[in-house]
């Protein structure tokens, strides 16, 4: 490891994880800090003591503070982001806004979250478009494979394309900017989910050239669950609405995601303290040691069990380590492993079934340290989880 700060364990207590657990597992929820969750319990004593002047005088300009902060975490202007329950509450907003029809194509790829499949599903359902996917490789060796893929599928009938930035399954950081221009040059609108990406990689978001942006603050940045980012260049701005529309339609981007109905604004409000906590730790060496230690523990999987590793240039703080070949590569076998590695163990980590094979997808935050990952290989090892699993493929 390369940072000489006090990271892994030592710093464990800043977090309210239950004693003993090993967590490998920060990016499907993410893990609220112990400062950000008293932040939160203060502001909502606040909010109970006058709910009616909060919400109607005091929320907007707070809302747009906190706007602020993000823009000057993530680049641009504050009144081009607006909050959103999570990524896939923007990714539908989007969805919702934009002007599909017969004859019209929405291109996804193979590894697009599984509920932003389901969303663009809907809205070529509802349009009468068609949904294209584009099949990505995986494992893969290089980026260029995954721009080939790409502009191979784009055609004139091309009207948007959704782009992960960091995919959820596979955990790969695409090459976004080379994807992107590709994209535009065919004349097609892009949306990114970039639901992993802040805090776990740096970003500055409006110089990517996307039309949309979404993300999660409450996964790799600390904030409180339900917390999540929606950018959008200000020419689709205007046509650009809620999934929920209510009193402010038509007055403004921000206007009308900042109120779409009496809800606990709590979790964006407290992204400044997650911001904060995130600068006292140090956000570039925070992303140093993850970095470094999911790499390596992923070549511990790999010369352990055998099997490839993502490209160092498509790895940010979490990864897919291959898991022994001879394990049955099904969902139900990886969700039995996973469901014996938190009873037996009290191991949290995703479990993946790709391309015939199990894989742990293992995420690293500044709490963990390689031996809790070299547990998982020795669990995932022993004769009890082959047992869990339904024995050799």
């Amino acid at each position: 490891m390369s940072t000489p700060l006090p990271f892994g364990h030592a710093v464990r207590d800043l977090w309210p994880l239950e004693p003993g657990a090993i967590y490998l597992n920060h990016g499907t929820l993410g893990v609220t800090p112990r400062a950000v969750l008293a932040a939160q319990a203060a502001l909502n004593e606040q909010i109970e003591a006058h709910p009616a002047r909060f919400m109607f005088h005091e929320l907007k300009p707070r809302l747009r503070a906190a706007a602020d902060r993000a823009a000057s975490l993530f680049g641009g202007r504050g009144q081009d982001y607006v909050f959103t329950d999570n990524a896939t509450a923007g990714v539908n907003a989007v969805l919702r806004s934009f002007e599909l029809g017969p004859g019209d194509e929405l291109l996804i790829t193979s590894q697009t979250y599984g509920a932003v499949q389901n969303a663009a599903r809907y809205a070529c359902r509802q349009s009468g478009a068609e949904l294209v996917s584009v099949d990505l490789p995986f494992p893969i060796a290089d980026a260029d494979d995954i721009v080939a893929a790409l502009e191979s599928t784009l055609g004139p009938r091309t009207k948007l394309v959704i782009l992960d930035h960091i995919t959820s399954d596979t955990a790969l950081v695409l090459p976004l900017d080379r994807l992107i221009a590709r994209c535009q040059a065919a004349g097609a609108k892009v949306l990114v989910d970039g639901a992993h990406v802040p805090g776990q990689i740096a970003i500055d978001i409006p110089d990517l050239g996307a039309d949309w942006y979404v993300g999660n603050l409450h996964k790799w940045h600390f904030a409180p669950r339900g917390c999540g980012i929606l950018w959008a260049a200000e020419a689709e701005q205007a046509a650009t609405h809620p999934a929920v529309i209510s009193w402010r339609l038509d007055e403004g981007f921000d206007a009308e995601f900042d109120w779409t109905g009496t809800r606990n604004p709590t979790p964006f409000l407290c992204f400044p303290a997650a911001a904060d906590v995130m600068d006292e730790l140090g956000a570039e060496a925070v992303r140093g040691y993850n970095r470094d230690l999911v790499r390596a523990a992923a070549d511990h999987f790999a010369q352990r069990f055998g099997g490839p590793t993502a490209p160092d240039e498509m790895t940010g703080a979490m990864t897919l380590a291959p898991l022994p070949d001879d394990l049955p590569a099904t969902s139900a076998a990886a969700l039995a492993l996973r469901g014996h590695l938190l009873d037996q163990h009290n191991i949290e980590v995703s479990i993946v079934p790709w391309q015939d094979r199990l894989w742990a997808r293992i995420a690293a935050q500044v709490y963990c340290e390689l031996d809790d990952f070299k547990a998982l290989a020795d669990a995932v090892a022993s004769a009890d989880a082959r047992n869990a699993t339904g024995g050799l493929a």
